[in-house]
């Protein structure tokens, strides 16, 4: 039986002392069938260790309904196999740039502010959660022959709250659970981080991209001994949707990561491979130095500038990583497994077939809502990721007045007796011409991603205030939902009644066909749709996650083990405008897409 403990200033595996090189890699950003590919890459650039979140809104989307928690398992099983150890970091809450920070929306609905704290009901449910999740790491920890050699508690809390009353309750669940293996929190390197995130008697980590010798010395000051590691060195970072992409020097952050290992600590990379927010579970965060301005929506894409890169590729920074991670190994390094082929050549695909929204929702959506005083909100409806067309009518007769929507989360279509008239956000929520009445208002409205970090953190979607003439509300609304995961079922799509798609108009549900001789050796694709706005697409049957006209336009990575020798789909869910009916698959983007950006500090 292998031990792993913290002693002194070490971690010890069997007594002996071992430095833990570390790498983020999340299971649930990559396609099942890469998983192997993409750890090998981990070991061959000198790592010995894998880290993992695990986000319980993917697999509790809604109360008691669990979906393939075995995952982890299986994914725990792949590192194994790949020759590398596992750090497990359950949440309940994540971060992660993930929607709602990996917790499930019923869960934000139903608790609110009370999410993260002692709060009884929601331990109950995190409780009842950890029961169906822990048993895959419990009987993958490293005393019983698997790789598991840590656990965290919650996730980097003192960014949040100081509730140490709730943290030591997670603590003492992680072990009810069966977790033998040391627990640890993590947390930024400053005193208000620590003091609020820590757990007296387990390991404190610290959280950063550069300053070793500092951000080490104030981890110091709260933990005057055990052993130093960075639980998240950050090599990159991710993107917001139009805003400036932020990029780190492979050289430079090469030189950092030589500094925390010549501290003598462990490191963690954040991210060694980041992979995509397929499916629409990209988060969000708010603008402003406390986290409370406007809504910044997360991309699909989560290369995140890290040394694997979204196709599976050795960067820059991969190779100068790997020269740092050599002098500190044991043993020459792995060579690398073979690259990732791109499809060869470029292919268009013509949609040919299309449905209005309206046919789409009337196949796939929801049952509408009765009448009500107030607009439901997403988690009025449960609706974790998708559309909710909101119907509501202007009495009438009287005279044109300006008409909005307060507390607008986060962008709606609206449409007047049928007739688009205008975009709304939650800063531009009045429509440029006012409305008389009576009329029929529809608004369709999306979540563009729930805030995954700070104090605005589980705040409800949809019309959340309400639909205003003049200074009226206007009352008796009906919702219909349209989930996202309801494209998922098999054969759902095909009970959409398609037409020509020349003759559906620009918003709707497009689709059409393309074939393919070599898919077996194809490791990836890079789908590319000019023209089109907002909207979700498809591979066969595979979401590979929103795309949006806003900011660069970057190919949304489609992953090789999707696409089949023969015949393959497109689905295109477009919800402002349509470009030209087709897309385009290619080779993908360029290797670690090395173009200017904002300088990381």
């Amino acid at each position: 039986m292998t031990d792993f403990r913290v002693e002194d200033d070490h971690f010890l595996l069997d007594g002996r002392p071992v430095r833990l090189l570390s790498g983020a890699l999340h299971y649930f950003r990559v396609h099942e069938a890469q998983w192997g590919h993409r750890l090998s890459m981990l070991r061959a650039m000198g790592l010995n260790c894998v880290e993992t979140y695990v986000p319980w809104n993917l697999h509790e989307p809604r109360p008691g309904e669990f979906r393939d928690v075995g995952a982890l398992g299986r994914f725990l099983d792949a590192a194994q196999r790949a020759g590398l150890w596992a750090i497990v970091r359950p949440g309940p809450y994540i971060c992660a740039e993930w929607e709602n920070g990996g917790l499930p929306a019923w869960v934000t609905g139903r608790f609110g502010r009370r999410v993260r704290t002692r709060d009884a009901g929601y331990g109950a449910a995190v409780g009842r959660w950890f029961g169906e999740l822990l048993p895959q790491v419990v009987d993958r920890q490293v005393t019983g022959g698997g790789p598991v050699l840590m656990v965290q508690v919650e996730n980097e809390y003192g960014s949040y709250g100081s509730d140490g009353v709730h943290l030591e309750e997670l603590a003492g669940l992680l072990r009810r659970c069966g977790v033998t293996v040391p627990l640890f929190t993590s947390d930024g390197s400053e005193d208000h981080m620590l003091t609020g995130g820590s757990v007296p008697g387990l390991p404190a980590t610290a959280n950063f991209g550069s300053g070793a010798r500092e951000a080490f010395g104030v981890l110091r000051r709260h933990r005057p001994r055990g052993p130093l590691m960075c639980m998240e060195f950050w090599c990159g970072w991710f993107e917001h949707w139009g805003g400036e992409r932020v990029v780190r020097d492979p050289a430079g952050t090469a030189a950092e990561l030589r500094e925390i290992l010549e501290c003598g600590a462990s490191v963690n990379v954040y991210m060694a491979h980041g992979g995509t927010n397929f499916a629409g579970w990209s988060g969000a965060n708010r603008s402003g130095s406390l986290q409370d301005g406007a809504l910044l929506p997360t991309v699909t894409s989560y290369d995140y500038g890290a040394p694997v890169d979204e196709y599976g590729r050795a960067t820059e920074k991969f190779w100068r990583f790997r020269e740092v991670l050599a002098e500190y190994g044991e043993g020459p390094l792995p060579e690398l497994p073979a690259e990732p082929v791109g499809l060869r050549g470029r292919v268009r695909v013509e949609l040919t077939r299309g449905a209005s929204p309206g046919d789409v929702l009337e196949a796939l959506g929801d049952p509408e809502t009765a009448e009500s005083g107030v607009p439901p909100t997403f988690e009025d409806l449960g609706v974790d990721r998708g559309v909710v067309r909101y119907r509501v009518g202007v009495p009438g007769p009287r005279q044109a007045y300006p008409l909005g929507v307060t507390g607008l989360r986060d962008r709606a279509v609206v449409y007047v007796d049928g007739v688009r008239a205008g975009v709304l956000t939650e800063e531009d929520h009045t429509l440029e011409e006012p409305v008389a009445g009576p009329a029929e208002v529809e608004l369709w409205v999306e979540s563009l991603g729930r805030v995954n970090y700070g104090p605005r953190l589980g705040e409800p979607k949809g019309v959340t205030g309400g639909v205003l003439h003049e200074r009226q509300f206007l009352h008796g609304v009906r919702a219909r939902a349209l989930r996202l995961d309801a494209f998922e079922v098999p054969g759902a799509v095909d009970r959409v009644v398609f037409e020509d798609a020349g003759q559906v108009g620009p918003v709707g549900l497009f689709r059409g066909s393309f074939e393919l001789a070599d898919a077996t050796g194809t490791g990836h694709a890079g789908l590319e749709l000019p023209g089109w706005t907002r909207g979700f697409v498809w591979v066969n049957g595979f979401c590979l996650g929103r795309y949006w006209s806003v900011g660069r336009r970057r190919p949304l990575y489609v992953p090789g083990p999707v696409l089949r020798d023969g015949t393959n789909e497109v689905w295109v869910l477009e919800l402002e405008a349509a470009g030209e009916l087709f897309v385009e698959l290619g080779p993908g983007a360029p290797v670690g897409e090395d173009v200017p950006g904002e300088e990381l500090d």
